[in-house]
């Protein structure tokens, strides 16, 4: 019989303001190791207030790996995600046995456990095509043209990031299939064991949270962060929400106080899309916050 590796990773997923970072912490602290953060935004240095990062004394409590570690000027994808994780692992391992992963970008979380599928390559032409209408007719447009021709990436993907968004597109019109299509390959073998929970809230519950967290960001500085950041706003990683809104504020579409609304109201949106992306995946315990310690996983 096959002796199963001995070496284990926690996966902490979840929706965006549901305690992730807080019950990584204690677990990392409970288990004497370190996390690897499954945030496609947070690994900007550039980027803090607006996109939840870890306090100073979080970030003390239990060394953090992929938080701060690229600029908002690098193109980081999943597939950098899945080389930069497999390396930080390699290195933890060598001192624990194991790891705690923690993050909400379902697509990271799934590369770095299971692998990347092989998409077929794009024409150069189908990708300029789609960036020239872009630029002319803008998010709106886009999102209407996935949700139309693709409605299964819609329901689940980054639908406020123009860059998913085009390659999604790009994808579809190449080979008249989802880009989900092909994200269903076999699964990479890892020598590791991988356990996968997800904090659960019900949705009146994380609503509340979301706009706590909303508000704390207006309170710690938002605004300000945002205007430092304005320059860069063309760049993917500011493709994000807290900043686009803010950005909009600025540029005189609408008020303050209705960037702030429409800050809320995406990252409601955007948590319902976790949720439903984390809720396909059948490897993934729906545990409470209480739950998440050596005892409620049973590895005590």
């Amino acid at each position: 019989m096959e002796q199963k590796p001995s070496r284990t990773v926690i996966v902490l997923a979840g929706a965006t303001a549901s305690g992730k970072t807080a019950a990584a912490i204690r677990l990392a602290k409970e288990l004497g190791t370190e996390i690897i953060s499954a945030d496609s935004r947070q690994c900007y240095r550039e980027l803090n207030i607006g996109v939840a990062r870890p306090s100073e004394a979080e970030l003390a409590a239990v060394p953090h790996h992929f938080i701060a570690s690229h600029s908002i000027q690098d193109q980081v994808t999943a597939s950098d995600f899945e080389a930069y994780a497999l390396g930080k692992a390699e290195e933890i391992f060598k001192k624990n046995d194991t790891l705690v992963m923690v993050g909400g970008t379902g697509l990271y979380i799934r590369a770095f456990c299971e692998g990347l599928d092989n998409i077929p390559r794009i024409e150069t032409a189908i990708r300029e095509k789609i960036v020239a209408e872009y630029d002319r007719f803008g998010l709106g447009w886009l999102q209407e043209q996935v949700q139309k021709k693709d409605p299964l990436y819609y329901e689940t993907g980054e639908i406020r990031n123009p860059q998913r968004l085009m390659r999604a597109l790009e994808v579809l019109e190449a080979t008249g299939q989802s880009i989900r299509s092909f994200q269903k390959g076999a699964t990479a073998q890892r020598d590791f064991n991988v356990i996968r929970v997800a904090i659960e809230f019900s949705r009146e519950e994380l609503d509340e949270r979301i706009y706590q967290r909303v508000d704390k960001m207006i309170g710690d500085g938002l605004e300000e962060e945002a205007r430092g950041l304005i320059a860069h706003r063309n760049l993917n990683a500011l493709q994000t929400v807290g900043y686009e809104e803010m950005f909009d504020y600025f540029d005189g579409l609408y008020s303050r106080d209705v960037a702030i609304e429409k800050i809320k109201v995406h990252t409601r949106q955007y948590a319902r899309r976790q949720f439903t992306w984390f809720k396909k995946d059948k490897e993934i315990r729906w545990l409470t916050t209480n739950q998440i310690s050596l005892r409620g996983l049973e590895l005590s």
